[in-house]
């Protein structure tokens, strides 16, 4: 008789509240786990699908993420002319808020070279990629659009002609991509309430300090009308067969005076910098989640060996040996830590991935859930030699108490 299954069938309801109140613990700590792995990989999605061997920033910058880089637009001509690089193209990038749909949305507006080669949208499941120099553009099928959908951005409205899934920044937020000119205008220009406002100002202190009205119309068209958009924020930068990366990258920033990160620095940039800190904080609250669940694993497994003390004691009364109290102890405390992990698995990885309940990117690595896993089993075997030590310790005169 295995008395482990025969105990669980006479408490079934306690064993099962048990099995998931654990599962549900043991479920916020992979959803943790997913929230540290997903903010990883959203600090370094743009980075790694923008196929570039350098990025090419301001110099003693580390942008163009962790800190604003601005550069001249044609600093990519200067680029495209060394002989180790086969392609140079300009690239821009901002955050910006509007009302999408009703709802007020923020994401990053990407702005690229749509006739050269790097920096566009690379998985698109919709549509197409944008062909025309302006009033284009792609997004994200996170931000709720459709194809053919418009959007007011400045000045103009620009159509939605292709959709890309799972595109996003440093901070989560889904990307748009346009046309450089497109982005630079958006970001650099104002619009044209702004712009009268802006006018109309000027002109006042014009008149202020003594200009005729002839001569304040002269000035005017020098001092407003809106930012020339003129800078960027870096140079892509693909090197010719043959070129060595950290070589080229040495001659660009002696020459050229700009600083040059390949694509394996820039996310060191990146994970060291702006993640450093959020990377930091959820790594501390996973730690302490798994602390948490491995306490309470333990508490209940020890609870569960207290309860049944008398019942112990009556074993040992009947003759039973130490090794069949101690296999009682020990698979129902398996029976616990597998039961909970398996309903924790189910619900973060069907439940919550699956239907995408959470807010952000969560990432599950089978190597995380296998460590939690082990983490976990340890310490509910732990707990459970705590629990054989007091049933060892019995004596089978308690049966008769």
């Amino acid at each position: 008789m295995d008395l482990a299954f025969k105990d669980i069938r006479q408490n079934a309801g306690k064993f099962l509240a048990t099995v998931f109140g654990v599962g549900l613990l043991l479920g916020i700590v992979l959803v943790m786990n997913g929230i540290y792995r997903g903010n990883i990989e959203d600090g370094i999605w743009l980075i790694e699908n923008t196929q570039t061997d350098l990025w090419v920033v301001e110099e003693d910058t580390a942008g163009p993420f962790n800190e604003q880089s601005r550069i001249p637009r044609d600093t990519w001509k200067s680029l495209a002319a060394m002989p180790e690089v086969s392609q140079a193209d300009p690239f821009i990038s901002y955050q910006v808020e509007r009302i999408i749909g009703g709802k007020r949305r923020r994401f990053t507006i990407i702005g690229y070279d749509v006739f050269g080669k790097m920096g566009g949208p690379g998985r698109l499941v919709a549509g197409r990629t944008i062909r025309q120099a302006h009033y284009e553009m792609v997004a994200d099928a996170k931000l709720g659009m459709e194809l053919d959908e418009k959007l007011h951005l400045g000045r103009h409205e620009y159509t939605v002609v292709g959709l890309t899934k799972n595109a996003k920044d440093a901070t989560g937020s889904p990307l748009v991509y346009l046309s450089l000119p497109d982005a630079q205008e958006i970001l650099y220009q104002k619009d044209n309430r702004a712009l009268e406002l802006s006018r109309s100002r000027t002109k006042s202190k014009l008149q202020e300090i003594g200009l005729s009205e002839g001569e304040r119309e002269k000035v005017l068209p020098l001092v407003t009308g809106g930012a020339s958009p003129d800078t960027i924020n870096a140079v892509l930068v693909r090197l010719s067969p043959g070129a060595e990366t950290r070589q080229t990258a040495e001659r660009i920033e002696n020459w050229l005076h700009l600083s040059a990160f390949t694509t394996e620095q820039e996310k060191r940039l990146v994970l060291k910098g702006r993640l450093r800190k959020m990377t930091a904080t959820l790594g501390l609250f996973r730690a302490l989640l798994i602390m948490v669940s491995i306490v309470i694993v333990a508490l209940m497994v020890y609870i569960l060996t207290m309860q049944k003390l008398r019942p112990i004691a009556m074993l040992k009364l009947l003759g039973a040996s130490g090794g069949t109290i101690v296999r009682l102890i020990l698979e129902q405390s398996l029976l616990l830590t597998l039961g909970g992990f398996g309903l924790a698995y189910l619900l973060a990885s069907e439940v919550v991935v699956g239907f995408g309940l959470f807010p952000r990117n969560l990432v599950l690595l089978p190597g995380d859930t296998v460590t939690t896993f082990a983490i976990v089993l340890a310490g509910g075997i732990v707990a459970s030699l705590a629990g054989v030590w007091k049933a060892l310790r019995t004596p089978p005169s308690n049966a008769l108490g």
